[in-house]
């Protein structure tokens, strides 16, 4: 550990970042508390080559917070549909309607009233105020806690609270009192392209000389593993109502629980409600009804077993009265935030 920890840590990411950190990526142009906001919280959990498109189209579609906060939930989700974690599109949705109806249109400018926005956390508000506004606030977003826990050879799980309070004592005492908007994306930087989860680059990385984690001999050992847990398995059988022009039935997801507002298909509990609720829905107008292969969808915190049931409709039907319903048709789409596994079932039926 070095004798002076905050001011050789800081001037080290600082000189390495100047000449060679990331300054072209878009939420780096044009700098705003807006943009930045929906780079991190799009961001988070997802990588930096998958984001760049869907922030662009955002930005695009919503080029102001006002913007976003006047859309329909639909317009948002569709446009994130394929970034998963939806909960972040509905969160960033409602966000930006607080922003404008509670305070003007404008960011508030310290790390606890950000934190208290819907969505953003201690960490991604630390960054929205450091970048965009020259805050000194720290940060501790995953690539920042790989390379804290290594340096310093931190041992235990970082999701526990314990190792958490760790993290942040010393993410806050590293923070320097300048150079704020670098430092943190230098932090990110580091993580993102040296400090990587299975292959860092300990070679060329400034930190190595005083790396803990390195000198141990095995820094891919930090940040340390989850307890490993037996993920539970669940089954679900997708109804698959089609016309025969091809249209299928789709229905709104509740706000929350998973695919939190997206658009999906029916669901039953077995083959045999699936077709209980054909019958007790369509009823003579069922032409075919069929098991097709079934897939496994993996969530954070169990396995879906999806077992798509496709069931072909004598008729063209008339437009559903409720507005959680939606007739579909997937060769000219409705802008609808759909989840992964649907547009995969839908692609089948092009």
């Amino acid at each position: 550990m070095p004798n002076n920890p905050q001011q050789s840590f800081a001037t080290t990411i600082l000189n390495w970042y100047h000449q060679h950190g990331r300054k072209h990526l878009p939420w780096q142009q044009d700098i705003t508390p807006y943009r930045v906001w929906v780079s991190e919280i799009m961001l988070q959990q997802t990588q930096v080559a998958t984001v760049i498109p869907y922030y662009q189209r955002f930005m695009e579609r919503f080029p102001t917070v006002e913007a976003l906060a006047a859309a329909e939930q639909d317009e948002v989700l569709h446009l994130w549909t394929g970034l998963g974690y939806y909960a972040r599109g509905r969160n960033l949705h409602k966000c930006a309607q607080v922003i404008v109806e509670q305070h003007g249109g404008q960011f508030p400018t310290s790390v606890e009233q950000l934190s208290d926005l819907p969505g953003i956390g201690r960490s991604t508000a630390g960054a929205i105020a450091s970048i965009s506004m020259g805050i000194r606030a720290a940060i501790l977003d995953g690539n920042v806690k790989r390379v804290l826990t290594r340096f310093y050879a931190v041992e235990g799980w970082p999701g526990t609270t314990a190792i958490q309070q760790q993290l942040w004592q010393i993410a806050e005492r590293l923070t320097p009192e300048h150079s704020h908007r670098e430092y943190t994306q230098a932090m990110m930087d580091m993580g993102a392209t040296l400090c990587t989860r299975s292959k860092p680059a300990c070679g060329i990385c400034p930190l190595q000389p005083d790396c803990q984690g390195y000198a141990g001999g095995k820094p891919t050992q930090y940040p340390n593993g989850k307890p490993k847990q037996v993920k539970p398995e669940k089954h679900s059988w997708l109804l698959m109502f089609r016309t025969p022009a091809g249209h299928v039935l789709l229905q709104q997801r509740p706000q929350t629980g998973i695919w939190g507002g997206l658009w999906s298909f029916p669901e039953a509990d077995s083959l045999e409600q699936a077709q209980q609720a054909a019958d007790l829905r369509f009823g003579s107008q069922v032409k075919y009804l069929q098991e097709l292969r079934s897939f496994r969808h993996t969530f954070s915190h169990y396995h879906l077993h999806i077992h798509p049931v496709e069931i072909e409709l004598a008729a063209e039907l008339a437009q559903i009265g409720q507005t959680s319903q939606h007739w579909y048709n997937p060769a000219d789409p409705s802008e609808l935030g759909l989840a992964a596994p649907v547009i995969k079932l839908l692609q089948r039926q092009l």
